[in-house]
């Protein structure tokens, strides 16, 4: 019963995702998301989508990755891609709130998900650069859904989207692609991203 005890408070305690609200608004364009929808989208993307990816993946390990990758900002909070002071105390908060979460969870399943968020962050499989894409692709594709209001609100430069998906045509150049010529430039030539 100890076992099962672990998981039942660990699900439980997973349940406050739903509560983590992100800085990207919804298609509708008046409620954000949370780290649960994020990650719900991402994984149905990833079914969608895994013929794109550069190399062959895993595709159920990818929505692993995806689905246990926000776990963190239960206790670390929400991390806005262009947030330059969140940006440098993210790692040590992700890492600590890691350490807890997991930790919940009987042994071999705290190692078990280490270890897919572990790859997720060093990026360096096929699975985690592909699931690297989407985390970047969705917000994007968001922002574009929602005529740019959250770049607006936030002063976001070409620069800074530029820099933050610096890597993503590692995971899928047709995504990355798509994502520059469908989402990102419209929004410069309309202004709502900076240049």
């Amino acid at each position: 019963m100890e076992r099962i005890e672990k998981q039942m408070e660990f699900i439980l305690e997973i349940d406050k995702e739903k509560q983590i609200k992100r800085k990207t608004l919804q298609s509708n364009g008046k409620d954000f998301e949370d780290d649960a929808q994020h990650a719900w989208h991402m994984a149905i993307m990833t079914l969608l989508l895994n013929e794109y990816a550069n190399e062959e993946i895993d595709v159920l390990k990818t929505i692993s990755m995806l689905l246990i990758h926000d776990l963190v900002e239960i206790d670390a909070g929400d991390t806005y891609a262009y947030d330059s002071q969140g940006l440098k105390t993210q790692s040590t908060r992700e890492a600590k709130a890691a350490n807890r979460i997991f930790n919940l969870l009987p042994e071999d399943q705290a190692k078990k998900m280490f270890d897919l968020w572990n790859e997720f962050e060093e990026r360096k499989t096929a699975e985690a650069k592909f699931a690297r894409v989407l985390d970047n692709f969705q917000p994007v594709m968001l922002n574009a859904a929602t005529d740019g209001r959250m770049w607006v609100e936030n002063g976001v430069h070409l620069e800074q989207i530029l820099k933050r998906n610096e890597k993503t045509h590692e995971g899928s150049e047709v995504l990355w692609m798509y994502m520059y010529e469908h989402f990102i430039m419209p929004n410069v030539e309309k202004k709502r991203i900076k240049r």
